[in-house]
């Protein structure tokens, strides 16, 4: 099977602005690849041309060893995607709304629709305008994962979701990886990224900045334990422990992010 994604030199201009400057990702078959970096840095413009929704200015972009701008259509067979904002019709129930999306699929997934609404505890007989932002991305959440895909490309998935559904979205994540799935997830909540990836990629101003397993990046960053005078004065004090943690996700993240906050221009990328 071809590498589910990979890119090489992606580029993409708004305007005066350069959105992607040159982008390299890879993600491998079976891998949850965490995509990671804060408004501006490229994320959503790089998941539009993966989705053959927006056409690269320069460089190459493959999913599954096809360019996505011309063969948008098989791709999306073999594809699941949630989008952070989810609008759905408000004149249709939500039940009605997953039918849809999941039929686009072509594949039974009337078991998988009644589980899924159970275990996210969803209403389905509700209109669409009924519904609360973390209800509308309940509807794209189960019509995602209602229907096996080989790549799910979600986008600030668990946006409007309670820590008990992120726990169920969660679980969600670790059947379809058992499944042999392979998933890029963008998310703003670090621990999550944390805990549900294999690999992580941080983007910057349209590039690669750092891309590896944690325990690669946090390899890369030098940890100093110097109190060899205070260990004799906390023996005197009974300590019985010591605990040097290596970086966290977040720490990592801000090397490259807590310098500077992102400029007007980058912030429309």
């Amino acid at each position: 099977m071809s590498t589910p994604i990979t890119t090489a030199g992606l580029r993409k201009r708004y305007g005066p602005v350069d959105a992607l400057d040159g982008l390299d990702l890879t993600v491998d078959t079976g891998q949850v690849h965490g995509f990671l970096g804060p408004n501006g840095a490229g994320k959503s413009t790089t998941i539009r041309i993966l989705l053959g929704l927006a056409r690269p200015a320069g460089g190459d972009a493959r999913v599954f060893g096809a360019d996505p701008w011309r063969h948008a259509a098989e791709l999306h067979r073999r594809i699941a995607y949630v989008p952070g904002d989810v609008d759905i019709w408000p004149n249709i129930s939500g039940g009605e709304a997953v039918d849809l999306l999941s039929r686009l699929r072509g594949a039974a997934y009337a078991a998988e629709k009644r589980r899924l609404c159970d275990v996210f505890q969803f209403d389905p007989r509700k209109k669409g305008r009924a519904y609360s932002k973390g209800n509308r991305q309940k509807v794209a959440l189960i019509a995602a994962f209602a229907v096996p895909a080989d790549l799910y490309i979600l986008d600030e998935p668990t946006s409007g979701l309670d820590p008990l559904m992120e726990v169920v979205f969660q679980d969600e994540i670790a059947r379809v990886r058992a499944a042999g799935a392979t998933v890029l997830l963008s998310s703003h909540i670090l621990s999550e990224v944390e805990q549900l990836c294999d690999r992580v990629s941080i983007i910057r101003r349209g590039r690669i900045v750092e891309s590896g397993t944690l325990a690669e990046m946090r390899h890369l960053t030098r940890t100093e334990v110097s109190f060899a005078a205070a260990l004799p004065r906390l023996a005197a004090l009974g300590v019985e422990g010591l605990r040097v943690a290596p970086p966290s996700l977040e720490e990592l993240f801000l090397r490259h992010y807590g310098e500077a906050a992102p400029t007007p221009a980058e912030a429309h990328r």
